[in-house]
């Protein structure tokens, strides 16, 4: 708190509390990761693909169902979530290529790359009503950023 003297009526002074401004909450899930450059060269093999992956967490105390829930980038590709319980403060790794899921990995099926090298903006939406819960930005420099 701080403590701030304020003007008070017939000219005196009184200590006033000052409550310092809130920092913004995290949202519910949000990007910690993404690697955008897998290793090796982009020949689209199923093992560069499944190098290629965004980390999302659950920063509540509660499970979040996410069944249909859509991860995309900045050209529209979507991936639209199967039936999945991201527990609390539990990650999920969606990874572009293909294999099975599982209760921390996620698999986009795709044949190619999702995410640009140069830069690129990737965002969660929830489903019920395509609210954007997290947005993580990029450029070109490295192979991978941590979205915080």
């Amino acid at each position: 708190m701080l403590r701030r003297l304020v003007p008070a009526a017939a000219g005196t002074l009184t200590l006033a509390l000052v409550a310092p401004p809130a920092q913004a909450a995290n949202p519910a899930v949000m990007f910690t990761r993404v690697h955008f450059d897998s290793p090796g060269s982009d020949r689209g093999g199923n093992t560069s693909l499944n190098g290629e992956y965004v980390v999302l967490k659950n920063t509540t105390a509660k499970s979040i169902q996410m069944e249909e829930w859509i991860l995309r980038d900045k050209t529209g590709y979507k991936y639209r979530f199967p039936r999945f319980t991201l527990k609390p403060g539990k990650a999920v790794t969606v990874r572009s290529g293909q294999g099975n899921d599982g209760t921390s990995t996620l698999f986009w099926q795709r044949k190619w790359y999702v995410w640009n090298n140069t830069g690129d903006t990737a965002g969660i939406y929830r489903a019920s009503d395509l609210k954007r819960i997290d947005v993580c930005s990029w450029g070109s420099a490295g192979d991978w950023s941590n979205c915080k």
